[in-house]
């Protein structure tokens, strides 16, 4: 069972990520209280990230919330990834404004 990292820009953090696991499910053991979660299987749209690094395996996400050119560009729903390597990603949709506050409040208390 293979276990990677991943790397999430906005706020800094790293998480580990089993490959039989999707991502948003490795960022949940972050334990933070403040990270939207919706269906959890791909129609909701709450999870979307684009994947700066890395390899993925990705499954089935609606159509409503990313698009064919979207998904080209390394665009998905956390829920709906499996890595097969180290991932770097940055969060978009509804999660981005709660990672960017955390990086924000974190990077306050370090001054």
């Amino acid at each position: 069972m293979n276990k990677f990292n991943i790397f999430i820009n906005d706020s800094d953090e790293t998480f580990e990520c089993f490959e039989q696991e999707h991502l948003l499910k490795g960022m949940l053991r972050l334990g933070r209280k403040d990270i939207p979660v919706g269906c959890r299987n791909g129609g909701c749209g709450v999870c979307k990230v684009k994947i700066v690094s890395g390899q993925y395996q990705a499954g089935i996400m609606s159509r409503n919330h990313v698009s064919v050119e979207e998904q080209n560009e390394d665009i998905a729903l956390a829920c709906r990834v499996f890595p097969r390597s180290d991932i770097t990603l940055n969060v978009l949709g509804k999660m981005k404004n709660e990672f960017v506050r955390t990086h924000v409040a974190s990077q306050n208390t370090k001054s």
